[in-house]
């Protein structure tokens, strides 16, 4: 008996944890399909459209959206988790959004690689909407201040499962504190990605999967912000330059509304009716709104240029008599010592653009360094 045991192969236990493992990616996956399954009535926006924010500065460069680049930033796993890598391994990331009106949000993410088991990122993010003062139903202030806010706290996992293939999903408790009222969600993240022989990067990213657990608020309890989205990136091999195409919010195929200002002005006061588009014009419209367009500039190995074109951004946010350059977003990053600092604005609207900065390092680095 002793001698049947000692003949056991270091590969035959290989394969006995890889069939293991297996057999525990088709159980998450039967799981996160039911989630899937269940998304109907979710709607993209809310008390929760905070989960759809960014934090990272190469992200809102690049239109604010899940990416496919798959590259060792390890905040890109924050909107798209099959990009998460081994590469990220021991990064810790620090960053900071100046919002309008005293709004802003910070965020402190580490990663950390586990070999065969795949690699965990840990992220906390806050929302802060500034001080607001008590005041009664006549408006009089009574010299109290309260600070409201959400935070998400988000645990990440990544894996590659052969030279072509990865996948990944976050789970994500997310909360709001307005004063004394309060609510908390449960959602996931589930996205894959296929890289090509020749470096075509393909993505499929599912957001914000989950309920609403607990809320204070009166009425009905809130809908989390699902969406969907798919995108591609290449780095072009004789140019310095990459370019990445996404279309997003598959869920919903219409992204237009009803202006009832009518600032564009379609109606005609005289019959009374709307300009109507043609169907070739309305599909365009439709289809533009969904695609967001941007790329990274590289100028040696230290400094990077970004900017993207969100048109469904502009159309939402411009305004007839002054359009600026809403819907374009544009920053720039730098590799200096054995850190990476990035800086982005979004031109959200003609009266104002968030500012966005983070900072990144190594830890291993550092360690190196001091020996």
């Amino acid at each position: 008996m002793a001698s049947d045991c000692s003949t056991i192969k270091y590969s035959d236990v290989t394969n006995v944890i890889d069939y293991k493992m297996k057999k525990l990616y088709l159980l998450i996956s039967l799981i996160l399909t039911l989630f899937v399954v269940d998304i109907q009535g979710q709607t993209t926006n809310g008390a929760y459209s905070f989960l759809d924010m960014t934090s990272s500065a190469r992200v809102a460069a690049l239109g604010n959206t899940d990416l496919s680049i798959y590259d060792s930033d390890i905040q890109l796993g924050l909107y798209n988790p099959s990009l998460i890598n081994k590469d990220m391994h021991n990064d810790i990331v620090l960053s900071y959004v100046n919002y309008y009106a005293d709004i802003s949000h910070a965020m402190v993410q580490y990663g950390h690689d586990f070999g065969r088991f795949g690699t965990f990122t840990g992220s906390v993010m806050y929302h802060s909407y500034g001080k607001m003062k008590y005041a009664d139903e006549y408006g009089n202030a009574d010299g109290g201040t309260f600070t409201p806010g959400d935070y998400n706290i988000m645990i990440g996992w990544g894996r590659q499962l052969n030279p072509h293939w990865t996948i990944g999903a976050n789970v994500k408790f997310a909360g709001i504190q307005y004063e004394s009222y309060k609510t908390f969600a449960l959602a996931v993240d589930v996205a894959t990605s296929y890289r090509t022989t020749s470096g075509w990067m393909l993505s499929a990213t599912a957001r914000n999967i989950g309920y609403e657990l607990y809320s204070n608020f009166e009425g009905d309890r809130n809908k989390l912000p699902f969406r969907l989205s798919a995108g591609v990136s290449k780095r072009l091999d004789h140019v310095p330059f990459l370019f990445s195409i996404v279309y997003e919010n598959i869920q919903k195929w219409d992204l237009s509304y009803d202006d009832p200002l009518d600032l564009e002005g379609n109606y005609d006061p005289i019959s009374g009716t709307y300009k109507e588009k043609s169907d070739a014009s309305q599909f365009a419209e439709n289809l533009m709104r969904h695609i967001v367009i941007g790329g990274e500039l590289y100028i040696g190995k230290f400094l990077v240029l970004r900017a993207s074109y969100n048109y469904g951004m502009r159309q939402n946010m411009k305004t007839p008599t002054a359009k600026g350059l809403c819907g374009f977003a544009y920053g720039v990053g730098l590799n200096v010592w054995h850190l990476k600092i990035n800086y982005s604005r979004s031109e959200m609207h003609i009266y104002g653009s968030p500012n966005y900065i983070t900072i990144s390092a190594n830890l291993d680095r550092f360690v190196k360094k001091s020996k």
